[in-house]
C-alpha cells in the first residue's frame, strides 16, 4: 500500500498558470497563483488518495495510522509574479 504521494507545481509561460505534476490519480490542477494552487491541492488531494488509491480491504485491514498518506509538495524553483 502506497503512503507517499508527490505533487509538483510547474509554471507554464504560454498559459500563465501553474499546473500540477503528480502521482495522485485524478489530480489535475491549474492555478494563476501558488496560493490558489496550494488551496486546491489541500482541498482535493486527500480525497483523491482515499478514493483512487485505497481499497475497502485496505481500510478494513489496516490501522488508521497506517493509512494516513504523506503528500510531498514541491513548490516551483522560481516563483513567477503574475499580474492579473
Amino acid at each position: 500500500m502506497k503512503r507517499n504521494f508527490m505533487v509538483k507545481a510547474v509554471w507554464d509561460d504560454k498559459a500563465s498558470v501553474f499546473y500540477s505534476e503528480s502521482d495522485i490519480e485524478g489530480l489535475h490542477i491549474e492555478a494563476v497563483t501558488i496560493a490558489e494552487f496550494e488551496e486546491i491541492m489541500m482541498d482535493v488531494a486527500p480525497d483523491l488518495i482515499v478514493t483512487n488509491h485505497l481499497s475497502a480491504p485496505d481500510i478494513a485491514e489496516h490501522p488508521l495510522k497506517d493509512l494516513i498518506p504523506a503528500i510531498l509538495w514541491q513548490r516551483p524553483e522560481t516563483e513567477e509574479t503574475v499580474v492579473v
